[in-house]
């Protein structure tokens, strides 16, 4: 495994500091990551109880083998040393010499007590030069984020080592850089973006901030302040990990595989951070169960059961705060109410293992669900019930040849999706009252596609993010494209679109050969769009229910 990006995720514009601060590592915040870490030292303690135990039990042998070897070095004094040797005394080479108490020892830093030193170069007289006020304008300066900024989450894998990625997106330049990244404990599966604060000081619980969720194959939730650069350690923990206390009334034999109700005990799949009750997130993961976490007190406020096999998507409805919808490859998507947990919910079944699942952002009383089998379905939830066998879709699309992998929905252009798959394509659709029609397809070299996701603000709502199995990220403006400025461009009016420039514009981290090739591929896929709009308005490639 070289690279891979398995997600990623937007931060709307306005929410990151200026200026990211550095972080410091004072008695404060010592003391708060030895509590944080108290779980692993305790691990390491008795793993070194452990060792210490076999030792001693293999003492007797090592007595034994010590015996033979005392023997040997007697019957060695026995030899007979040549004249010219002697002079050097090699039969007392390896003897320590503890009577010798003249003279000065020397170690490798034996004379330092001697030397003079200060605490800082401004204090050294021998030290002139000041460039320190200029470095720290020019890193200053590195580390703005500009209020028409977004920052852009990659959780990648680079040589067997995880790490989320944290880039700039500058539209009006057309540039995409690496601020700074994050090192992960475990490959990541899932990031979710946070306006709340969390474990903060000074910060008030309530006020806005930047933050990030992040879900791995370990069954622990990482909590990230995404304004301070150069951690070494999370805000905070959900899950097992944070609460070493507990740990050790019951002697921590090893951490359980059985699901219980404080915390998941196998990879988490999913996020969902709810945008109205900001405090509250949600948390699906392979052990079957959904989380819900408080922010405020980093505890797990209730957990529900209701899937029979792994939750790897959820999502808050838009209106009705409380209700989430989840989908499992138990191969049904579920409608719950948060607030009554002893409450069977409202199903729907499909064909195959469920990949993600969104509301649509612009009528709330439906919802979609893509699937392994590359089938994108459209649900009316008014219709669902608790048999979800009884189910059936509004319409569905058989959107790609392989697994639909990831898709998202427009926030600001009605009927604007995108799905991608692990055949390697990105397909934009416009979505009608007649249903589905494809717009645009395209291979932009990212290997099999993990991540599709539309910016959130409106100043930029054309800009798609791609990233897959290659391990690069890129920002697709679609409004280079002459069909989706066909399709789209009047269902919201003013909004910025580019004619412009080249064909299918691609702003990757190393771009000036992507851009070419996707100028060139675009160039060439143009004369088939036109047959390829007409054949979708046929409905080959969508069936109704």
């Amino acid at each position: 495994m070289a690279s891979m990006i398995t997600t990623t995720a937007w931060v709307p514009r306005g929410f990151a500091a200026p200026f990211p601060n550095k972080y410091k590592f004072d008695e404060e915040e010592y003391e708060r990551i030895a509590a944080l870490a108290k779980l692993q030292l305790d691990d390491a303690e008795e793993d070194l109880a452990e060792a210490q135990e076999a030792e001693k039990k293999g003492s007797e042998k090592s007595d034994k083998k010590k015996a033979e070897r005392e023997t040997k070095d007697d019957n060695t004094s026995d030899i007979e040393i040549d004249d010219d040797l002697k002079e050097y005394d090699l039969e007392h080479y390896d003897d320590t010499d503890e009577e010798a108490g003249e003279g000065q020892s020397m170690g490798m830093f034996g004379n330092v007590k001697s030397l003079a030193y200060y605490e800082s170069n401004k204090e050294d007289p021998y030290i002139t030069l000041d460039p320190g006020a200029d470095e720290d304008d020019e890193e200053r300066e590195d580390l703005q984020i500009l209020a028409t900024d977004n920052l852009l989450l990659a959780a990648k894998i680079e040589d067997e080592l995880a790490h989320l990625e944290v880039y700039v997106y500058e539209d009006a330049a057309d540039n995409l850089y690496v601020h700074h990244d994050i090192m992960l404990p475990a490959i990541p599966l899932c990031v979710e973006w946070l306006d709340c604060p969390v474990n903060k000081a000074g910060v008030d619980k309530d006020s806005a901030a930047n933050f990030v969720a992040i879900g791995t194959f370990d069954p622990d939730i990482e909590i990230w302040d995404l304004d301070t650069i150069d951690c070494m350690y999370p805000n905070a923990i959900l899950g097992q990990g944070a609460n070493p206390e507990e740990e050790t009334k019951k002697k921590k034999k090893k951490k359980s595989k059985k699901a219980n109700d404080e915390y998941h005990v196998d990879a988490v799949l999913a996020l969902a951070a709810n945008r109205k009750h900001r405090n509250l997130l949600a948390s699906g993961s392979a052990d079957k169960t959904i989380k819900l976490w408080d922010l405020h007190t980093a505890k797990c406020a209730k957990s529900y059961s209701y899937h029979t096999d792994k939750v790897c998507s959820l999502a808050w409805h838009g209106v009705e705060s409380t209700v989430l919808l989840s989908g499992s490859y138990d191969r049904t998507a579920a409608i719950a109410d948060m607030r009554a947990p002893g409450e069977q919910p409202m199903r729907v079944g499909v064909e195959s293992d469920i990949e993600t699942v969104r509301w649509d952002p612009h009528d709330p009383n439906f919802f979609y669900v893509s699937t392994e089998n590359g089938i994108v379905h459209y649900f009316d939830a008014r219709k669902a019930t608790k048999d979800p066998s009884a189910s059936s879709s509004v319409w569905k699309l058989q959107a790609h040849d392989e697994s639909v992998s990831s898709f998202d929905l427009n926030p600001v252009i009605p009927g604007f999706m995108v799905t991608g798959s692990t055949d390697k394509t990105v397909k934009i659709w416009d979505i009608t009252a007649a249903g589905p029609s494809l717009v645009v397809s395209r291979d932009f070299d990212v290997g099999k596609v993990f991540s599709t996701a539309f910016a959130p603000d409106r100043e930029v709502a054309f800009r798609v993010s791609i990233a897959g199995s290659n391990g690069n990220v890129s920002v697709w403006d679609t409004s280079t494209n002459a069909g989706v400025r066909k399709a789209f461009a009047q269902k919201v009016p003013n909004l910025p679109t580019r004619e412009d420039g080249a064909e299918d514009r691609l702003v990757a981290v190393n771009n000036d050969e992507e851009e070419e090739s996707s100028s060139d591929e675009g160039e060439e896929d143009d004369e088939d769009d036109d047959s390829e709009e007409d054949s979708d308005e046929d409905g080959d490639s969508m069936d109704e229910d």
